[in-house]
């Protein structure tokens, strides 16, 4: 009897057995179906560790940067002197090293959508250190000129690292950690204007440009730390390496993935010149890149107009209570005295003033109301310099001024950097960034030479450059606060 009822028993068991497998299988397949990009696996993992690491290291990039073009302000009455320079001489330097900087910002940009952003941001950091090292070894006019302008030509490159750091940085996050990057900024600034006071009058000039190139060499040392950007890699079809990199900095932060899979791609087509000026980001881009032309001439042209002010202003006329010419002036010498490092370390130090806010203030209003808020501002204070100052309210301008100039480089930076997709993100920084060099070539010749013969027209001109940026902000299509960050470019009307 019991015979008889086996084969009916084990064809039960059979069944249930197959259907319990295959419930597993069904499961076991969705869970595989299951996928999720880099922004969702960004967002997952969150702010931690490796972050900060990031933070550190390209930031630092700006202290390499800013060290290398506040060199040409405090050096700028010492080679005056050593070559006996005309005004415009001294201003052409400036000039020609933004004229390397403007033409190399959309070549490393092109090269970077293409190559990555990484490897970009070492060859241009090679590059800069190099030449910079070079440059204490010129001894005539003309090959100075020429070596700084290969300088200008690499550190235009160093904006991949603020590329790097938008692209791994969580959305909530962007407006909060980014500003920070501006204190390494200041840092090197600073750093620049106590070396000069300590080296110069002692080693000389040249030993004050080889120590101004130890951070940049240092730097080569620790970009090992950080790896390609996962957007990049994924958006050139290099998944593996993407998920490589995003379980080492889940594995730092000490998080997780999320379940499934990372998203497989096609090779995109990358973006090209023509795909910043199509019917999508035509306006934005055209936007922009007068906003950087503006920020750029705003604040290099404060930069140099605060050492003019302080070796002779105008505005009042000669500060000295003497009208005879003495020996230096005679021989196109005019040497910093401590009071004017004094002065210039307090109005850089004036930028440290706008960080504690910066996160509340690009959060709060947004990236275009910042922006409009800071550019109109910025125009208001270089009117105030045209009223004849004594040194104590002078410097309390400077100070301010360049606060609100140093918000409008960090606000635009964020905002360019969210507003392009992945696959012309670099290119798109780069242009503007290259129009942003224009400002700076045009903002010696103001700064330097029409200063000293025009000063109320040269203040305000930079004012109504101000206030035209602060109008363009305002006017911006795109807000990119709380919008997720863009890999490819939206069809029509998706924006």
């Amino acid at each position: 009897m019991n015979s008889n009822k086996d084969p009916l028993i084990n064809y039960i068991h059979l069944e249930e057995t197959c259907t319990i497998r295959l419930s597993q299988s069904k499961k076991l397949k969705k869970a595989e179906q299951k996928t999720y990009t880099v922004e969702e696996a960004v967002e997952a993992i969150g702010f931690g560790r490796f972050h900060i690491l990031l933070l550190c290291i390209m930031g630092s990039t700006n202290v390499a940067e800013a060290m290398e073009i506040m060199l040409l302000a405090v050096i700028s009455p010492i080679i005056r002197c050593e070559w006996l320079l005309e005004e415009w001489q001294v201003a052409m330097v400036t000039t020609i090293v933004f004229l390397g900087f403007m033409v190399f910002s959309g070549i490393w940009g092109f090269f970077a959508d293409r190559y990555g952003r990484w490897k970009i941001l070492l060859i241009s950091t090679i590059w800069s250190s190099y030449y910079s090292g070079l440059t204490s070894f010129a001894h005539t006019y003309g090959w100075f000129v020429f070596l700084r302008s290969m300088v200008g030509c690499g550190v235009s490159g160093h904006s991949q690292g603020f590329i790097l750091m938008t692209e791994f940085m969580p959305s909530k996050y962007r407006g909060r950690i980014l500003p920070l990057g501006q204190i390494f900024w200041l840092t090197g600034s600073t750093a620049e204007i106590l070396l000069a006071y300590l080296i110069v009058p002692t080693l000389g000039w040249r030993w004050l440009v080889r120590i101004s190139t130890l951070p940049s060499i240092i730097l080569l040392v620790v970009f090992k730390c950080i790896p390609e950007s996962a957007r990049y890699s994924v958006s050139v079809g290099n998944t593996q390496n993407a998920k490589q990199t995003l379980d080492y900095i889940a594995k730092m932060n000490r998080s997780c993935l999320p379940q499934g899979s990372l998203i497989k791609t096609q090779m995109a087509k990358r973006g090209s010149i023509f795909d910043l000026i199509d019917s999508e980001y035509r306006r934005t881009t055209l936007q922009c890149c007068f906003i950087w032309l503006g920020t750029a001439f705003a604040y290099y042209g404060l930069v140099l107009t605060s050492s003019e002010l302080l070796e002779n202003n105008p505005i009042c006329g000669d500060t000295t209570g003497s009208n005879e010419p003495n020996s230096l002036e005679i021989c196109h010498c005019k040497m910093f005295k401590d009071a004017d490092y004094q002065t210039m370390i307090i109005s850089t130090l004036g930028e440290f003033m706008f960080v504690p806010f910066s996160s509340f203030i690009i959060e709060t209003l947004g990236r275009r109301n910042s922006l409009a808020a800071t550019m109109g501002a910025s125009g208001i204070f270089f009117l105030l310099l045209n009223i004849c100052n004594s040194r104590a309210l002078l410097t309390t301008l400077l100070f301010i001024l360049r606060a609100l100039v140093s918000a409008n480089f960090i606000i635009i930076y964020i905002y360019t950097a969210e507003v392009y997709p992945t696959i012309m993100r670099s290119l798109g920084l780069g242009s503007c960034s290259s129009m942003a060099r224009i400002g700076a070539m045009i903002a010696p010749f103001i700064a330097q030479v029409l200063l000293t013969s025009w000063p109320i027209v040269a203040l305000c001109l930079f004012s109504a450059v101000c206030i035209t940026c602060s109008i363009l902000a305002f006017t911006l299509p795109i807000e990119t606060k709380g919008r997720e960050m863009q890999e490819i470019k939206p069809v029509p009307n998706g924006l």
